[in-house]
């Protein structure tokens, strides 16, 4: 399968998912499994480095580490694309929420709504 997505190095910044080509407002960028973990599990995550790249799994105890590029999206409270949990297959879904052109980064709200403008309590959001 060809990649329609690739992680970059971006000074001063880390890395982030770009687009390899335009995506259109509703398309799918990345349907990516997860690996869930209990809540028991989550406590031992908040003291490794995984704390910074896990999401939310059915509530805010549990914990999901996306695979594929799904837990190096970068934040923004401008996002371009959205992120939506699929229970039933075990996966994260990361969808366009506008035109996404090729070259642009790809990035989401950690709020999980886009709209979403609470502070990030875990990391100092640059604007």
């Amino acid at each position: 399968m060809r990649r329609n997505i690739v992680i970059k190095r971006i000074p001063k910044k880390g890395r982030g998912v770009f687009a390899l080509k335009d995506f259109k407002k509703g398309d799918i960028v990345e349907n990516a499994p997860v690996l869930i973990f209990t809540p028991k599990e989550r406590k031992h995550l908040e003291k490794t480095l995984l704390n910074y790249y896990v999401y939310p799994w059915r509530s805010t105890r549990g914990a999901a580490l996306v695979l594929g590029f799904g837990s190096i999206y970068n934040h923004s409270y401008s996002p371009n694309a959205d992120w939506k949990q699929n229970f039933k297959t075990r996966s994260m879904i990361y969808r366009a929420i506008k035109t996404i052109k090729k070259g642009e980064e790809i990035m989401v709200n950690y709020n999980g709504e886009p709209d979403d403008n609470a502070p990030i309590d875990w990391f100092e959001v640059k604007k």
